[in-house]
């Protein structure tokens, strides 16, 4: 469980009804998606959620813990696949996270951001809980591309990572808009053409997966192409 879904009261008392945490973190994400952070109150969570203010504390000591933890399990993507291609893996992984992280409001991202920005734990939490996910989406696929020569083997990881990371967030907190799927890929794109052994090859050899996935089934293309 992601750490932003624990709760920080106390231990003692009654266990936890875990169907409490599932209503609350639905309502909380209910009330982001049509009214943002800055309007959304524990009062008008507990009502949607069935349950009541205090119940709410006992899990979540405040609006930005809570908010956290809801966001958290939007954030919870698979673990990227592996099938020997750089690019389509990439591709995947990345598309994957953004999928996830356009669901979530970018004015929702930047106010509670200001809200947890001067807490040095809230700060944390929300780095880990919002930053971090698109670096694990694709930082063992670029693992794995370093391993099989795809990629320098001087590649700086963390610098790569911080690149797409840095690209997916700031358009999100500061340009008031999630990247789309057509700058995503000429993101990586660029970035791949920096860092790549041969990117031709790369192209050549996703072409070539795409064309087999096509004939696969039936000529139909169930995804766009992994050949950026």
């Amino acid at each position: 469980m992601p750490e932003a879904h624990r709760s920080t009261g106390g231990t003692g008392g009654r266990p936890r009804d875990p169907q409490i945490d599932s209503a609350v973190l639905a309502a909380a994400l209910d009330v982001l998606d049509e009214a943002g952070y800055s309007r959304l109150t524990l009062e008008d969570v507990s009502r949607r959620a069935g349950t009541s203010r205090p119940a709410i504390y006992r899990r979540w000591p405040g609006r930005a813990p809570l908010v956290l933890a809801a966001i958290a399990t939007r954030l919870d993507v698979p673990s990227p696949p592996d099938t020997g291609c750089t690019l389509c893996d990439l591709d995947e992984s990345f598309n994957v996270f953004l999928a996830a992280y356009r669901t979530i409001r970018p004015d929702v991202l930047s106010s509670l951001y200001s809200d947890c920005a001067a807490d040095p734990e809230l700060r944390a939490r929300y780095l880990d809980t919002v930053v971090e996910p698109s670096r694990r989406a694709v930082g063992s696929t670029l693992d794995r591309a370093v391993a099989r020569g795809d990629l320098c083997p001087d590649t700086d990881r963390e610098q790569v990572l911080d690149i797409v990371g840095s690209l997916v967030h700031y358009r999100a907190l500061f340009g008031r808009r999630h990247l789309t799927d057509a700058e995503a890929e000429s993101a990586i794109k660029i970035l791949l053409k920096g860092v790549a052994v041969n990117y031709d090859a790369l192209v050549a050899h996703s072409a070539a997966v795409e064309e087999n996935h096509v004939t696969a089934h039936g000529g139909h293309h169930n995804r766009p192409p992994a050949a950026l």
